[in-house]
């Protein structure tokens, strides 16, 4: 047998899931990946059971059967009570000893830093934020769409292209050019038929997220209407982040702003642009990156705090799936 397993970490998003088993010294002895993780459509016990291809083929490759600890980020783990029912479920598989479930948005915060320390603001399909300290201070937000009082992801966006679309053609609204692009795209005249075709889907739903790079582009393009909406997520990124640095007490010290998710890894000039300069007023201690690291590392990386590995050991798993015990950020270009 070789080395023994140490944490098994998990990330598992709505689209998809990727777990790593991982040394007491810091070496990655496998990886796999699945499907996505929806306890809020299946049930928690079908999700857990979703992910126990990935975790079986993770041990069977790394020669284990079980870890000493599982660090678990997951999609929908959105209050505490979710989490203690996912944790349950995971401690019933006997995948480790210890289980520690977290929401997915931590994972991508912790793979972006070197210190439990900063906050994540991730915007893909919805937007949600954390924070942490070291401490074990954190601080995050409901992320469940209106009724927490979210705005933004793809799926907000392109709701609100759509409306603003709509009103131009049929002249309730101010005029602009998504009234013309959005349909194109999927190959109608008009906003009423492509209105038409969204409602009887014959546009499935899911499609609509393709929709998200021609409002960017139309922004691009200078369409005023386009460029507002993406000013209006700017703020929303930049409201979400100084809230949680405001609880963690960190709004007066330097501290890393992270971006993930698909919009925000983009780097759609305009929004970097406003992200930048509303930090400079609302936290100007703030330091924003962008992550590009996978969230896997960071589910790695809370499970090795958890465990109180070394520094050396973290190092090790940054620099497998980094190349750089350092590395998994990029800074946000100041020119274009």
């Amino acid at each position: 047998m070789g080395m023994t397993a140490r944490v098994l970490a998990v990330d598992a998003g709505n689209s998809k899931t990727d777990v790593a088993v991982v040394a007491a010294d810091g070496t990655v002895l496998a990886t796999a990946r699945g499907g996505g993780f929806w306890p809020p459509v299946v049930g928690v016990d079908a999700a857990v059971d979703a992910l126990a291809d990935a975790v079986g083929s993770a041990f069977a490759a790394a020669g284990a059967e079980s870890v000493d600890h599982v660090s678990a980020c997951l999609a929908n783990a959105d209050f505490p009570v979710e989490e203690e029912q996912l944790a349950a479920a995971l401690q019933a598989r006997a995948w480790g000893a210890q289980v520690e479930v977290r929401n997915d948005t931590f994972a991508i915060l912790r793979a972006g830093i070197t210190e439990p320390r900063g906050v994540a603001v991730v915007c893909g399909a919805g937007i949600n934020c954390v924070g942490m300290r070291p401490d074990g201070r954190t601080a995050r937000f409901p992320a469940l769409g209106r009724i927490s009082g979210d705005w933004g992801g793809g799926w907000g966006l392109v709701e609100e292209a759509l409306w603003h679309a709509a009103r131009a053609e049929d002249g309730r609204g101010a005029p602009t050019a998504l009234a013309r692009v959005l349909p194109a795209h999927f190959g109608h005249d008009t906003m009423l038929a492509l209105i038409e075709a969204l409602h009887l889907e014959e546009v499935a739903p899911a499609r609509r997220h393709e929709l998200t790079p021609v409002l960017f582009a139309t922004a691009a393009d200078g369409d005023p209407i386009a460029r507002a909406i993406v000013d209006r997520l700017a703020d929303e990124v930049v409201a979400m982040a100084t809230v949680a640095l405001t609880r963690l007490d960190l709004l007066e010290e330097e501290t890393p702003v992270l971006l993930g998710g698909g919009v925000l890894a983009a780097q759609h000039p305009q929004l970097n642009d406003g992200i930048k300069e509303l930090l400079a007023t609302r936290a100007p201690k703030a330091v924003p990156r962008v992550v590009t690291a996978s969230p896997v590392l960071g589910a790695a990386l809370l499970g090795l705090d958890r465990v109180h590995a070394g520094q050396a050991v973290h190092d090790r798993v940054r620099a497998h799936f980094t190349g750089s015990p350092k590395g998994g950020t990029d800074p946000i270009p100041t020119t274009y």
